[in-house]
């Protein structure tokens, strides 16, 4: 199986040696895409060194920063244009666990998306301030409630995806840029009746560098949930009539 790890970064100069030393030794197989969204700290010009010395690894540049979604999407389609097999969603900052790459992977054969989930028996989360949990549990609670799925943690970052998978979504039509893109893609996965798998695992906040999240990202995330939510309904609800409609 042919494997690739998307790291989006911005600033991440202090952080992304370590982490991709680490995913290296925990999966030695799968190459590395770092996508750079112009960060003025220099990230771009160290990812260019660490793949000049490291052919598995390699860096797209975007010239602005423009969310984690559009970077993703940008190392998606790289790597759908050069034939690899399955797609990982690794953070820059250390909070997603390299050496736990392994267990998400095994799963692949049986599922067609798995998720790196907190919030399942046996996930946890270490040195998080409280309001971040209490965040993260509402908006997966709600996002779930909305949208009608089972997935735990719905916003989780660290995940897998068959190629087929990304195939079969038209990534050029989604517009979520902060980490509603989440959320996003899991819905847009369910509704084509895809196999979901959470794995537990242990998120551990960074310890380098500076979070992205803001009031601005959720606002955007919970806007967009109540959008699809509703939007699903009304379809749901069109269907019915015409079932029943003489």
């Amino acid at each position: 199986m042919k494997i690739l790890t998307v790291i989006p970064t911005y600033n991440e100069i202090d952080a992304l040696p370590t982490t991709v030393d680490r995913l290296r030794a925990a999966v030695p197989e799968s190459e590395v895409l770092i996508v750079d969204d112009n960060s003025p700290d220099g990230t771009g010009d160290l990812a260019d060194e660490m793949s000049a010395a490291d052919e598995m690894i390699h860096v797209l540049h975007r010239t602005q920063k423009n969310g984690l979604g559009g970077a993703y999407i940008a190392g998606f389609q790289w790597g759908l244009a050069r034939d690899y097999d399955a797609f990982v969603e690794l953070d820059a900052d250390g909070s997603h666990q390299p050496e736990q790459l392994p267990d998400l992977l095994s799963r692949l054969d049986e599922s067609d998306l798995v998720i790196g989930s907190r919030w399942v028996p046996g996930g946890s989360v270490v040195n998080w301030p409280l309001h971040r949990e209490v965040i993260s549990r509402t908006g997966s609670f709600y996002s779930r409630t909305m949208l009608g799925l089972k997935v735990r943690d719905i916003t989780a970052g660290f995940r897998v995806f068959r190629r087929s998978t990304l195939e079969d979504i038209d990534l050029s039509s989604i517009e979520s840029v902060g980490y509603g893109f989440q959320v996003d893609m899991t819905f847009r996965v369910a509704r084509q009746g895809k196999v979901i798998t959470e794995v537990p695992i242990t998120f551990v906040e960074r310890t380098l560098g500076e979070s992205k999240m803001n009031g601005g990202i959720v606002l955007e995330a919970v806007a967009n949930v109540t959008k699809w939510g509703l939007a699903a309904r009304a379809e749901t609800l069109t269907q019915k009539i015409r079932v029943f409609t003489p």
